[in-house]
């Protein structure tokens, strides 16, 4: 699985690239078809904003977005949506074959 993280608008530094990173990586955890993930960390206004794209295979990129004031509170929020959107289509997925 690859992992990119961008910044736009804004200075990623390799610490903020570790972090988003890490928690990327943990995707696959929730279904084993995820081929890419992209991590774009952004300014809008006076808070940072952050959306994560996940490329799974068999299905549309998922997208999760989120604005927060601190740069790890909008990675953090963006990772639990995109867990949910993962979570719901692989159970929706496992009812549909029975």
């Amino acid at each position: 699985m690859q992992v990119n993280v961008v910044g736009r608008h804004v200075d990623v530094t390799p610490a903020i690239v570790e972090y988003a990173t890490i928690r990327a990586e943990k995707l696959p955890h929730y279904t084993n078809r995820v081929q890419q993930v992209d991590v774009v960390i952004g300014m809008d206004g006076a808070e940072y904003t952050c959306e994560i794209k996940v490329d799974v295979a068999g299905h549309h990129d998922f997208i999760a977005t989120s604005t927060e004031h601190t740069i790890n509170a909008a990675i953090d929020l963006a990772h639990n949506r995109a867990v949910r959107q993962l979570t719901d289509w692989k159970e929706k997925s496992q009812d549909a074959s029975r």
